[in-house]
């Protein structure tokens, strides 16, 4: 890091700060995640600042899920005080949820930079289009998934969150909402879903990627400590005024603007990675 000329250091703290705030502030409003913000940021800071290499985008994601873990702890009791979490879903899928985590950490870390980028692109696209284009009341089923779909399901909310980088709101939230569970209700419960991806998966980007070659400086694993704690003290400071306002806000606008910004950024993190 003492070799980096001090103007670079400057944009890059730069760019932690305001890619920290906007993180917490989206992951409490929308439940979708701040990595949605976090890891585009970081993808983009290492990169062009010169930090690291072909393993920068791993890096930018298992920072996101360190970060995610300190958000959702704050959304979750946020949520919390105001009775919106589903106290039975957040129990009976939580260790699915946390179990797909820790297979989707395992398969980034032997997975390339272009694949995950590819991953990271597609599923996001995918939320985006949720987002931006169906109507908050549309459900494919009335009630959750149970047993074996629940397990199933579950894992894969955990497995492509932590190849993501996000927590679970994102396709957690989105699994709630078609199954006819109500917009807050499923962004508050799909909260305690990033604890348990944010805890696994950053475990596994620990020990998968300890000793990787062309890992940005001060890396443990795949998780930059530095950015790391940066990132998490502010989306932790944040996360909560984002929660507040999901419950006074008619988000309809805001979805639309925000899975537009998700669309754009999965093209460019795509088209980067390549």
């Amino acid at each position: 890091m003492a070799s980096i000329p001090l103007n670079e250091l400057a944009l890059l703290a730069a760019a932690i700060l305001a890619a920290g705030l906007a993180g917490g502030l989206i992951a409490g409003l929308f439940g979708v995640g701040g990595g949605t913000v976090l890891v585009p940021a970081l993808f983009y800071a290492f990169s062009v600042l010169g930090l690291g290499g072909e393993s920068n985008l791993h890096v930018a994601i298992g920072t996101s899920l360190l970060t995610i873990v300190a958000t959702s702890w704050r959304s979750l009791g946020a949520h919390r005080a105001h009775g919106a979490v589903d106290e039975e879903i957040l129990k009976t899928w939580t260790p699915w949820v946390a179990g797909g985590a820790l297979i989707g950490a395992a398969i980034a870390g032997f997975t390339s930079m272009e694949g995950l980028a590819v991953v990271y692109g597609v599923c996001l696209i995918l939320v985006a289009a949720q987002l931006g284009l169906l109507p908050e009341h549309v459900t494919l089923r009335r009630e959750m998934p149970t047993g074996w779909w629940r397990r199933g399901v579950g894992g894969l909310v955990g497995l492509l969150s932590a190849m993501m980088g996000i927590g679970g709101g994102s396709l957690g939230g989105m699994v709630m909402t078609l199954c006819g569970r109500p917009i807050h209700q499923a962004v508050a419960t799909a909260s305690g879903f990033g604890l348990a991806i944010g805890s696994a998966a950053t475990l596994g980007f620990v020990v998968f990627g300890f000793g990787a070659e062309g890992r940005p400086p001060l890396s443990l694993g795949y998780v930059n400590v530095p950015a790391a704690v940066a990132m998490g003290v502010l989306t932790t400071l944040v996360a909560p005024y984002g929660a507040r306002l999901a419950h006074r806000l008619d988000k309809r606008v805001l979805r639309r603007v925000f899975a537009v910004y998700m669309l754009a950024t999965a093209i460019s993190v795509m088209l980067k990675a390549f």
